[in-house]
């Protein structure tokens, strides 16, 4: 069980469990001497320093500090580009995908893909924007006059996935995610629905498999299915919660108990 005091509080400096009532959230301040004294001590003699921004879990990492979530869910956070070379190099299913840099690549890239296939924003994009459905030479035209590489995937016919989501190793939460008629992207935020039927076992044992082996201890995972065998599409380490508030679970006194059990 975690514990503290009032002179050696649980610490958090990003706002996620600004509501929950066993932390003490500080705010992320870009000088470390903005923090007062009082809580410079409290951030240097916790033993884990809770949502530390990508910022902060680097230097705390340096310095031998636990986070959560770790550096690593931090290394990986909206960057589609290290997920699959991450993917592919530890032997994760995932849709085939190639990066193209530069005009010369992008130029081929219907020598390694027919349409239909998929094209994304590789960083920074998330809540399903950024996400195209190739169809055509103009569709490819119209994505390669964006600047920085192209990022490229299989198509995978489907009208749902799964939304799994892995806090200190274990599932907390899953669902279909279901595609609204005419959209490709199953996405809440863009119009998906929810769906609660049972997630196979399968999908949810890839899920913990991948954030074991990626070393990501909050982050929500994108599984669909294919065949007879499930694929992770990609991770999310900045997930939406409205599938938790649809489901009546409350996520602030979810992570609360998380941290009572000692989970993260």
């Amino acid at each position: 069980m975690t514990s503290a005091s009032l002179d050696n509080p649980l610490v958090a400096l990003e706002g996620r469990l600004r509501h929950c009532r066993n932390v003490r959230t500080l705010g992320v301040r870009p000088n470390f001497l903005d923090y007062t004294p009082e809580e410079r001590r409290w951030i240097r003699e916790a033993a884990k320093i809770y949502y530390p921004s990508p910022f902060y879990a680097e230097l705390l990492d340096t310095m031998g500090k636990p986070t959560f979530p770790s550096y690593h869910t931090y290394k990986f956070a909206q960057d589609k580009i290290k997920q699959t070379a991450l993917f592919q190099m530890a032997g994760i299913p995932h849709p085939r995908t190639r990066v193209f840099y530069g005009r010369r690549q992008k130029a081929r890239i219907v020598d390694h893909f027919s349409f239909p296939f998929i094209a994304k924003v590789p960083r920074g994009s998330a809540l399903g924007k950024g996400v195209y459905l190739i169809r055509s030479a103009e569709d490819l035209a119209a994505y390669c006059q964006m600047e920085g590489p192209a990022y490229i995937q299989a198509y995978l016919p489907m009208e749902k996935d799964i939304r799994a989501v892995v806090i200190g190793g274990r599932v907390v939460h899953a669902y279909w995610r279901v595609a609204p008629v005419g959209d490709h992207r199953t996405n809440i935020g863009c119009g998906g629905d929810v769906d609660f039927s049972p997630v196979p076992r399968g999908a949810l044992a890839l899920a913990v498999r991948t954030a074991r082996v990626c070393r990501w201890d909050d982050v929500g995972l994108d599984i669909a299915c294919r065949r007879d065998d499930f694929v992770v599409l990609e991770a999310n380490m900045k997930y939406g919660r409205e599938g938790f508030r649809r489901a009546g679970i409350d996520y602030n006194r979810l992570l609360e108990q998380c941290i009572v059990d000692g989970s993260i």
